[in-house]
């Protein structure tokens, strides 16, 4: 198996460094990803400034590992598929992000991005993210629930541009308790600021890391987390909302080119 690796947190985050050893497990993995963290890119690609590329090669100064690309994550699959790959990949796998993509994370998240980018192409494309605690990453045992889930949704043969989305639930709180299918949450997050001044007087904000789901739907990916599922949710990228298209499909439009 040909596979593709990726994600959001660059070529050097250990999150991504733990699932290449569980997936060389599966076939030959080549990496090409982001040269600098570009957490919460979304899905912005480069446009303005050439995308410079780097060979990247294991501490032995001899193995290859891939390719890092000063480009945001959707750059990434878009140079490997285009450019860099002798042969398409049979899958695209997306991380392991440090941190869940769960919920409205998955609009902001680069990791997700580039799997979209994946199934653009009509690639079998799977994003996977770790929940934390306190900022504590078990990035070995992550990674090897995240190889038996990969294994698992392969193994059905999902059909070309298949899209899904795998959040592994914080580690240190237990055991993982299964696998369930959900839909990701749609309820709102508590977002804060962190208001400052700066010396010469100006005032700026500062994200806070906090980015809290107080009241997650039932039955969603946020909430399955919390109780310690892993869980896997089907995407799709068209934003169409179809319902409310066949409404408006009825209203009487007019234009008057004469104003």
């Amino acid at each position: 198996m040909r596979i593709l690796l990726t994600n959001d947190d660059g070529i050097y985050a250990p999150g991504l460094r733990a699932l290449r050893s569980e997936l060389m497990k599966l076939g030959t993995v080549t990496v090409v990803a982001p040269a600098t963290e570009q957490s919460a890119a979304g899905h912005s690609v480069t446009l303005l400034t050439p995308l410079l590329v780097n060979e990247v090669f294991e501490d032995d100064a001899k193995t290859f590992v891939g390719w890092a690309v000063e480009g945001r994550p959707a750059d990434c699959v878009k140079l490997a598929l285009l450019e860099l790959l002798p042969q398409p990949p049979d899958v695209i796998i997306s991380g392991m992000n440090a941190g869940s993509n769960a919920g409205i994370n998955v609009l902001y998240s680069g990791t997700v991005a580039a799997a979209i980018e994946g199934a653009f192409y009509k690639q079998t494309a799977i994003a996977v993210s770790l929940e934390y605690d306190k900022k504590i990453y078990d990035y070995q045992a992550g990674a090897r629930y995240a190889r038996q889930v990969i294994e698992q949704i392969l193994a059905q043969a999902p059909g070309a541009g298949s899209l899904f989305n795998v959040n592994i639930p914080v580690l240190e709180r237990g055991p993982v308790r299964g696998v369930k299918v959900l839909p990701q949450n749609v309820s709102p997050y508590v977002e804060k600021f962190d208001r400052r001044v700066n010396p010469r007087g100006r005032t700026y904000f500062w994200a806070s890391p906090e980015f809290t789901c107080p009241e997650p739907h039932p039955d969603t990916d946020v909430d399955a987390l919390r109780e310690s599922y892993i869980t896997v949710t089907p995407l799709q990228f068209d934003l169409t909302d179809h319902v409310r298209m066949a409404q408006l499909k009825k209203w009487e439009w007019k234009i008057d080119n004469r104003s």
